[in-house]
């Protein structure tokens, strides 16, 4: 395919990819048919969706969109246990991962059941000293002292450690892939597990909660009792599902769309002051949920106390959220530093071993296990590759992994699991963790990466820029942007839109603090636009467009709306330029 504009090689090195003629003549067939702006039509084009699906597609209705629960194996078990216990008023646990996920699907549980005049015992366990999911002494413990114990986003592979839970009913609702046999546990409620279909599979751990906590409603209602307003919980669930990297596809579009609109309302203690000590200023976003209140909530696990994010989500007092997201705010800070330096050291690392194979990967003594997946996230975000970041501590290393598109990670870590490479190792398909022994450390990497080749991962262009199309500063409106803002949310396998602006004139160019760059561009005698380029100093863009020369440049990027002081207008999120 001809490269876009011709751009073979942009100021950052990447090739651009633009719509092919097909998809241009599907959306120029769904603009006729629509009247909706051309721009529009490209990415509706881009999504496969028909002229007479456009409709509910740009008005995604939960009502229409949510799967019966009972579509999932174990739900119905796991419902009534639920209401048993609820019922006796026996003593429940839950128990959670430390991460984003697995604290939404602990408080969507914990507030669900204090809303029934219940209250839950929460128990997160330690990154370093416990590791991820399930242990046997913390379920021996907690099964001491109650009747049901709830493992939410994890718990699908822990044999041991649920065996280890004597007289107490284990209960898991999970979304990680699943075994060849299952734990025994009374109920396992996950999507990914191999007797399923996996047309769920799409759900992140939160979701599937949902799912639980809709089923066990209906049954309070067939009894006369109203359960609690679970429109209310979709802000914890539109939370989770953009933090951990879940499709937004199908159910999960509905998900953050009308979980953004209840966070609109900041009727949730802890995400009111989490959003405050973020300064989120305007209307929250999926970017909001990603980069700023995500990473947040996850700091409490991976460098401070595992429970502090699930805490800050599931309390009623104003007070106590304050405090506990100031914690998590400073934790979050300190997080970024010990990311800084680990994060050097890796792509050092990886560059050294090479960028070009199936798989990028890393292994120190020394780094810290609470930033590794962060890290690993870099490297695959700078390689389009997928992404193994290892601490070595002994004769073991703890691994995180992220995944790029069409590349299911947690399936080829299970699989190495399995072959006796790994000691554990478990995930999803954008996210994997990891043990490893160290003597088996390189031929572990050597077989992850040749499994990994075999899904076509290091086969695209790690210089691939995809577009959707051209457009001019004067189209480039609050309201087509809005319009554009309803084929979202955007995220995983949902990319935002990504326009060209051919040939344009940099009117005025002026860096920003120490490494962004600010421009305005356009035609001298006609419409500009202004754009806005994070980090264009620590590459070769911002010297580049800064110096305005050569004349005329090829500029690409993401348009949004800039709301400052009570005025909106567009912008570009510039990504990359080349010269035209």
């Amino acid at each position: 395919m001809t490269a876009y504009l011709g751009v073979e090689h942009s100021l950052t090195g990447r090739r651009w990819v633009g719509p092919g003629t097909e998809r241009e003549r599907q959306a120029e067939a769904l603009a006729q048919a629509t009247r909706l702006p051309p721009a529009l039509c490209s990415v509706l084009a881009a999504r496969e969706i028909p002229a007479e699906g456009v409709a509910d597609f740009l008005a995604p209705s939960l009502r229409s969109l949510l799967p019966d629960p009972l579509r999932l194996r174990d739900m119905e078990t796991a419902a009534e246990r639920l209401l048993t216990a609820l019922r006796k008023r026996e003593k429940i646990a839950v128990f959670a991962d430390y991460d984003v996920d697995g604290g939404t699907s602990a408080a969507l549980l914990l507030c669900w059941l204090r809303a029934l005049g219940h209250d839950a015992t929460l128990y997160i366990p330690d990154r370093i000293d416990e590791g991820y999911g399930p242990n046997e002494p913390a379920m021996a413990m907690l099964a001491a002292d109650h009747d049901l114990i709830i493992c939410v986003d994890c718990g699908t592979l822990s044999h041991g450690p649920i065996a280890a839970a004597k007289g107490a009913d284990v209960v898991v609702v999970d979304h990680h892939l699943g075994g060849e046999t299952l734990p025994d546990a009374l109920a396992v409620v996950n999507p990914n597990r191999q007797d399923e279909s996996g047309d769920l599979g799409h759900l992140c751990a939160a979701g599937v909660v949902f799912l639980l906590l809709v089923d066990a409603n209906r049954r309070l209602r067939k009894d006369g009792v109203q359960g609690p307003d679970l429109m209310g919980f979709l802000d914890l669930v539109a939370l989770a599902t953009v933090a951990d990297v879940a499709p937004l596809i199908g159910v999960n579009r509905a998900f953050v769309r009308q979980g953004l609109k209840v966070m609109a309302q900041r009727g949730r203690p802890g995400l009111v002051a989490l959003s405050d000590v973020g300064r989120i200023d305007s209307a929250p976003t999926p970017y909001h949920l990603g980069f700023v209140l995500g990473p947040r909530v996850n700091a409490g696990g991976r460098i401070g106390a595992a429970d502090l994010g699930a805490r800050l989500l599931s309390t009623e007092d104003p007070f106590e959220a304050q405090r506990l997201a100031q914690k998590l705010d400073q934790l979050n800070d300190d997080r970024r530093a010990i990311e800084q330096a680990v994060r050097e050291e890796a792509l050092a690392q990886a560059e050294r071993r090479g960028l070009d194979g199936p798989l990028v990967w890393a292994a120190a003594e020394g780094w810290h296990p609470g930033v590794i997946g962060i890290v690993a996230a870099r490297l695959k975000e700078a390689t389009n590759r997928p992404a193994v970041v290892i601490a070595l501590d002994g004769n073991e290393g703890k691994g995180s992994g992220r995944s790029v598109g069409g590349v299911d990670l947690g399936a080829s870590v299970q699989r190495l699991a399995s072959e006796g490479l790994l000691l554990k190792g478990g995930g999803h398909r954008m996210a994997a963790g990891l043990t490893v022994a160290r003597d088996q450390l390189e031929a572990a990497m050597e077989r992850l990466a040749e499994l990994l080749a075999r899904q076509g991962a290091g086969t695209g262009g790690a210089g691939d820029l995809r577009l959707d199309g051209l457009l001019m500063p004067g189209a480039a409106t609050v309201e087509l942007i809005e319009s554009l803002e309803q084929a979202g949310p955007y995220g995983q396998a949902a990319p935002a839109p990504r326009f060209a602006f051919p040939s344009m004139a940099i009117l005025d160019a002026r860096r920003i603090g120490t490494n962004h760059l600010r421009i305005r561009f356009g035609e001298h005698a006609g419409p500009a636009l202004e754009a806005v380029a994070f980090g264009a100093f620590d590459g070769p863009l911002g010297p580049a467009l800064e110096s305005r020369s050569p004349g005329r440049w090829h500029l690409a990027g993401k348009v949004e709306i800039n709301t400052w002081g009570g005025r909106s207008k567009p912008q570009l999120r510039l990504d990359d330029a080349a010269p035209a």
